[in-house]
């Protein structure tokens, strides 16, 4: 079992930055990737950026030199640094993990509101 807590959501205005973390615990052994994603209000949950254990990346195109993603040694923290926020950016972001056992398995944690306003 793996447990997933985002922090660091809130208010903000267009072109600000938020910071969120993602702390793991439980079995954190099995992790092989972990990522963001969100869910704006009314649509889908979509990729917002993925961290291997080896630190490879990937993005979603509209967050690409916009939002980093970083992570710990040890698969103890996930981060993802958002800058330039535009509303369209306002969602509920999940922290997500996926573990290397086969089949792999989804953790996800309760998730965290951003919201881009003026």
């Amino acid at each position: 079992q793996v447990q997933l807590v985002e922090s660091g959501g809130g208010l903000v205005q267009p072109g600000g930055s938020l910071r969120l973390s993602c702390t793991a615990s439980g079995s954190i052994f099995t992790i092989n990737t972990m990522g963001w994603y969100r869910q704006p209000p009314g649509k889908e949950r979509e990729l917002v950026a993925l961290i291997t254990s080896a630190g490879n990346t990937n993005y979603a195109d509209s967050m690409k030199g916009r939002f980093t993603i970083s992570k710990d040694n040890n698969w103890n923290a996930v981060y993802l640094q958002m800058n330039s926020l535009k509303p369209e950016d306002t969602a509920v972001y999940y922290c997500n993990a996926v573990t290397r056992m086969i089949p792999p398995y989804d953790y996800w944690g309760q998730g965290t509101q951003v919201t881009v306003s003026s």
